[in-house]
């Protein structure tokens, strides 16, 4: 991930893969010396002397030209001849998936966290403004008042929904595996596979190749995905609500800020911007996982050099999003006197369905009371529509000017809001 974007404590657990594969191979030998396998003192010597030097794997590995035989060779160099008990029975990818399984629950224990706050962020801001009215827009074109602690409320819910996809995809993750270059556990055992992983706080892949199964990664690549695409929703709604014609909503400008290097009045949303163009980039990720999971035979080694890229940087970039929304949705700022000025913008025609419903319920055929509120409707550029409604002899024939008035009350469309609200909080 290049340093722009970058979440450090994301970023360490990756780079720290050598150590990572370390705790596995230590794990191994655990197990072995339970066995009866490895003496406790060489066991000892070897917990006491391995040390992971990545410059030194790095140096060994353009030699060998495999990551695995590098470490494993730096690592005998740390402890001489204990070495021989090292990688015993082993396959590559029995180090490193496993490791990566148990890189991929670090890493979503930190999602987790971000996604908490995010989450409170949220719910404050709903409370905060579930009574502010504003103009609903379907199309892109005025549709009916609603409440701005709604669109809140709607987000807090689809980040619930992810943060339950984390924990479900969480158990997905939670798998490991020994079981040797083809899956059958021809130089280890089952039990011996189950009991290493538990030390590790895995379970055993139920049916491994030389590899887990990619599925289990695209799977978190998917829930990381649908995050983007919830981050992206906000970060959309903002960027379309902060539009000059509109003006309701602007994400935070900081002092010293410039927007143009050429217009000096600009205010652009270009957090909310970046935000949309990450979220292509974590859908392009999604892609690459999928590919994935389709490898020849027992395995072959296609996703490897993707994985080493798409692993942390959708991690990285997930996170990051979720952590710029949360700024934004704290200090963001809101317009309330141009929200209420919007809604006049159509002289009324807002209200179109309520009164449509109000003349079918005093006994006008749906049709015809359709037909009269859309000829009211296109009066409109010369006057208001409660005036046109005011002045149809078939409306008055069937209403009094004062029950007329009283369908013109932004405040009748968030009668439900408390109602909702206790929806969303179960």
């Amino acid at each position: 991930m290049i340093e722009r974007y970058n979440i450090p404590e994301i970023d360490e657990i990756w780079k720290n893969k050598y150590e990572v594969w370390l705790e596995v191979e230590l794990a191994v030998l655990e197990v072995m010396h339970e066995d009866g396998k490895i003496p406790s003192d060489a066991l000892e010597r070897i917990k006491k002397k391995a040390r992971v030097r990545p410059e030194r794997i790095e140096e060994i590995e353009k030699e060998t030209r495999h990551d695995v035989m590098a470490f494993l060779k730096q690592i005998e160099e740390e402890i001489g001849e204990d070495a021989k008990y090292l990688h015993r029975g082993l396959t590559s990818y029995d180090v490193v998936d496993t490791a990566i399984s148990l890189m991929l629950l670090r890493t979503i224990e930190i999602i987790e966290k971000d996604l908490e706050k995010l989450l409170l962020v949220l719910k404050k801001r709903a409370e905060e403004e579930k009574y502010t009215v504003i103009t609903g827009r379907t199309h892109g074109v005025h549709a009916e008042p609603t409440s701005l602690g709604l669109k809140f409320y709607s987000f807090y819910s689809e980040f619930l929904r992810a943060k339950d996809d984390l924990l479900r995809v969480k158990e997905i993750i939670k798998f490991g595996k020994l079981s040797g270059a083809v899956g059958n556990c021809a130089h280890t055992s089952p039990e011996f596979e189950k009991r290493v992983l538990e030390k590790l706080g895995l379970m055993p892949e139920p049916v491994s190749t030389q590899v887990v199964p990619r599925d289990r990664i695209a799977r978190y690549l998917f829930t990381l995905t649908l995050i983007g695409c919830a981050v992206e929703r906000a970060a959309y709604e903002i960027r379309h609500l902060a539009r000059t014609e509109i003006g309701e909503l602007e994400e935070p400008f900081l002092p010293g800020q410039r927007g143009s290097s050429a217009m000096p009045h600009k205010r652009n949303p270009i957090v909310c911007e970046r935000l949309c163009g990450m979220a292509r980039m974590l859908r392009s990720y999604l892609g690459v996982s999928l590919e994935n999971i389709s490898l020849w035979n027992e395995r072959d080694i296609s996703h490897s050099s993707t994985e080493r890229i798409i692993l942390p940087d959708a991690s990285i970039l997930a996170d990051y999003m979720i952590r710029k929304l949360t700024w934004v949705i704290e200090n963001m700022r809101i317009n309330r006197e141009r929200m209420r000025k919007n809604l006049d913008i159509t002289r009324g025609l807002i209200y179109s369905q309520r009164v449509l419903v109000f003349l079918m319920e005093k006994g006008i055929p749906r049709d015809r009371a359709y037909t009269i509120v859309q000829e009211n409707a296109k009066k409109t550029q010369r006057k208001d529509f409660l005036t046109c409604l005011l002045e149809d002899e078939r409306v008055l024939e069937v209403a009094t000017p004062e029950e007329i008035k009283s369908l013109f009350e932004p405040e009748y469309y968030i009668r439900w809001v408390d109602e909702i609200k206790r929806r969303v909080d179960g």
